[in-house]
């Protein structure tokens, strides 16, 4: 069974949150405060943590860069009351693979949920390995290398990632990006995909203009050029 982890010290909303995913199959183990939060992420085995920013004891920000810290890639929903689009990016910034403001409709939540939980691979089929301009990706086993060296990614990042392979040089829109990678339309003022693109960017940093900006039209993966 599909277990998911969620970390918020919203009682009712826990609650609510509980019976509604319950009925779509999914095991949920519940969280009041980030301390306790961090040792059930750290000690389990998670396909998804829904995590609060606003928590008693430590916040959901260093909850999350705790997580990452420990090279643990779970998938991780943020959920925050905070309207400040500062805020959110930080979540971001820190490994969020998305982010859900609140109110939201539980519709919308679910969606959000199975959107990240298909990044799971299908063990039915075997997608090919996928090489470019010095990138290797690995569907199977969740690698990504640049240069033969392995890349520490979460799964939005090695899924964006992937689809800029698969553009193999070609310009990627941030609408079929954000489609293939985040599973969702990209919002208008969203800038989730900037933010994740400025992570792996920072991730090879010794070559961060590998991946291009195309202003006003998407992302490319462009080789490097010769010496």
């Amino acid at each position: 069974m599909t277990k998911i982890l969620l970390v918020d010290d919203d009682a009712e909303l826990s609650s609510m949150l509980e019976q509604i995913l319950t009925r779509e199959g999914y095991e949920l183990t519940l969280a009041a405060d980030g301390e306790t939060g961090l040792q059930r992420a750290l000690s389990g085995s998670y396909n998804l943590i829904l995590l609060d920013v606003m928590l008693p004891g430590i916040d959901g920000f260093q909850l999350l860069q705790r997580l990452r810290q420990q090279a643990r890639s779970t998938p991780v929903l943020m959920l925050t009351a905070r309207g400040d689009d500062d805020d959110r990016v930080a979540g971001l910034e820190l490994g969020a693979d998305d982010y859900l403001p609140k109110p939201f409709y539980p519709k919308e939540l679910v969606a959000r949920v199975k959107a990240l939980l298909r990044r799971t691979p299908n063990t039915s089929v075997t997608p090919e390995p996928l090489e470019h301009a010095g990138f290797h990706i690995d569907p199977m086993q969740n690698e990504a290398k640049v240069d033969d060296v392995v890349l520490e990614l979460t799964p939005t990042e090695f899924d964006i990632l992937r689809v800029l392979v698969q553009g193999a040089g070609q310009v990627v829109s941030k609408d079929q990006m954000s489609v293939a990678a985040l599973g969702r339309q990209l919002a208008p003022f969203d800038r989730s995909l900037d933010v994740h693109i400025s992570n792996i960017r920072k991730k090879i940093h010794h070559n961060p203009e590998r991946i291009q900006t195309v202003r006003g039209r998407g992302y490319r993966l462009m080789a490097l050029a010769s010496a």
